[in-house]
């Protein structure tokens, strides 16, 4: 784990950087359309190791349930233990926000995210055939959910 991490709500001016680590850690990343649409309809937090930018999430809610839209974690940090400290800043905003349930999509190719998920506590519930583009074609998503649990 990486102490002295920091978070803050995601603002127009991050969406450069933002933009640029999703292209480094994703092979279809998000537009930056689509995270200027996110500004202003979920939450999106950035997440930080001293001044460095080593992360960010999206959550959306409809009443009690948060659906986890996105969570990218800096290439050369990953594998440090911050995409749980990322899921769990997200889950306990989501929480904080009366959700009461998490759900999620991601790439069955994902191993990595797929345990990062597993160890918070979300299992999978559903497949979606083709959902995802891929480089030779489309490929499934798995469907996961959580329990959340209200701050005591």
């Amino acid at each position: 784990m990486v102490p002295n991490l920091e978070f803050r709500r995601m603002q127009a001016d991050d969406l450069d950087r933002v933009v640029a680590l999703e292209q480094n850690a994703f092979s279809h990343p998000w537009t930056r359309k689509l995270y200027v649409d996110a500004l202003s309809s979920y939450e999106c937090w950035m997440m930080f190791a001293g001044k460095q930018h080593v992360g960010h999430g999206v959550i959306s809610q409809i009443v009690d349930e948060a659906h986890l839209l996105n969570i990218a974690i800096a290439v050369e940090q990953q594998g440090k233990g911050l995409g749980l400290q990322l899921l769990e800043h997200l889950m306990q905003r989501a929480s904080a926000r009366g959700c009461v349930e998490c759900f999620l999509e991601l790439r069955a190719s994902n191993t990595a995210a797929y345990r990062l998920y597993e160890r918070f506590g979300f299992n999978e519930i559903g497949r979606r055939r083709d959902y995802y583009p891929a480089l030779n074609g489309h490929e499934d998503a798995l469907v996961m959910a959580c329990a959340l649990f209200a701050d005591a």
